[in-house]
Order: C-alpha cells, then sequence, then structure tokens
C-alpha cells in the first residue's frame, strides 16, 4: 500500500491523573516536556511516525479544552485533522468516529492508531514494526496489536495472551491473539510472566478502513 494511504491517529484526551502534580487537569501529561527533552510526549510521538505517513494524513483526537495545546505543539498538522471530543469518552468511541472521518477521506486508507504518551527508546526498531504491521494490515483483513516482552509483573498494563503456534506465513513476527487480560494483582502477573506467551498491550492497533466497514 502506497504511504499516501498510511494515517495514524493520536489519542490525546486523557487527563493524566497518574502523573499528578506535574500532570494537571489543565496540562496533562502528553502536552509536558516529561524526558527533560525539549519536547513534550505528543510531540515525540508525532516524531516516532514521521516517517510512516505524510502530515496531512496525521490526526488528533483530544478533548475540545485541550485543542489549542495540539495547534501549538503539533502546527504541522492540518487543524481539520484535530478531532475534539465534547467529553471524554473510552478509547472504542474514539476509534470508530476518526475512522468513519478518515475513511470519508481515503477509502482505501491503513490506520495505526497509538496513544500520546508512550516511550519509545528505540523508535527505528519501533518504525520497523509498525511499517510491517501496516504492510500486513494492507494485504489481509486482519487487526493488528503490539504486544511488549513484560521485564517485571507489572500490575498497572493490561496484557496480551498469544497463540505463538500461529505465526503467519505472511510474517513470523505476527500471532494470533488468544485472549486480552486486564489489568492483574501482583501473584496474577507474576504468573503472566513465568510464561513467553503474554505480553503488555501497548494500546497500538493497525488495521485497514475496509476491514471494519464502517458505516455499512
Amino acid at each position: 500500500m502506497p504511504r499516501t494511504n498510511n494515517h495514524v491517529v493520536i489519542m490525546a484526551g486523557g487527563v493524566g491523573s497518574r502523573f499528578w502534580p506535574m500532570s494537571t487537569e489543565e496540562r496533562p501529561k502528553q502536552f509536558i516536556d516529561v524526558l527533560g527533552c525539549g519536547k513534550t510526549l505528543l510531540q515525540l510521538t508525532a516524531d516516532r511516525f514521521e516517517s510512516i505517513c505524510d502530515p496531512n494524513n496525521m490526526w488528533v483526537v483530544t478533548n475540545k479544552k485541550y485543542a489549542d495545546i495540539v495547534k501549538e505543539q503539533l502546527p504541522e498538522i492540518p487543524v481539520s485533522n484535530i478531532l475534539c471530543e465534547p467529553c471524554r469518552r473510552n478509547t472504542a468511541p474514539c476509534i470508530c468516529y476518526v475512522s468513519w472521518r478518515i475513511k470519508a477521506v481515503d477509502p482505501k486508507a491503513n490506520i495505526v492508531v497509538t496513544p500520546s504518551d508512550h516511550v519509545a527508546t528505540n523508535p527505528v526498531e519501533f518504525r520497523r514494526v509498525v511499517s510491517d504491521c501496516m504492510k500486513f494490515t494492507a494485504e489481509t483483513d486482519s487487526i493488528v496489536t503490539l504486544g511488549m516482552r513484560p521485564l517485571r509483573p507489572e500490575t498497572g498494563y493490561g496484557y496480551i495472551q498469544a497463540d505463538l503456534t500461529s505465526s503467519s506465513l505472511r510474517n513470523k513476527e505476527i500471532y494470533r491473539v488468544f485472549s486480552f487480560r486486564e489489568k492483574p494483582d501482583l501473584e496474577t502477573a507474576q504468573q503472566y510472566i513465568k510464561k513467553n506467551n503474554y505480553f503488555w498491550n501497548a494500546g497500538i492497533f493497525v488495521w485497514s478502513v475496509s476491514t471494519i466497514e464502517i458505516g455499512r
């Protein structure tokens, strides 16, 4: 699929309550230079996807009270691509709405949806993985999600249980998802990391709009 059909959706509506007092409701963590590198988490997220899609194909979904902050921090994104929620909703309505908007302008769109507050210590490898996933979704009717190998029994993340016996013939790094597990207690998380098929749920999803048939 041509790069011109690649679209990136950044979800930036959260209040970042777990980072208080650095993160406030007026300026949540995604709009703050948390790492002290001169760029906010939102800007770093946009930078990670710079080679994945054109700026005109980058979208931000945020709360209406943060629209001006997004415009200030990402001036290269068209104002029409900043979609404002009148109130906070869960991820699913956000994804559905922006996918419908994208399909209206690009029926062949291939979309990656990402949170705005992640940190990638190896952006080159991150882009390789995302590019491979987008190639896979462009050629199949699959929805792909990214999982990270757990480093500790983390109770603050959701987990993905993968079927490691089912790798795709098109890409040996892509497996079927057996189940999604919500944030576990410590004992359960300790059991997860003893196995090799549990991954932290990154909350990043990739699909083609033709797969989900929005508005049908």
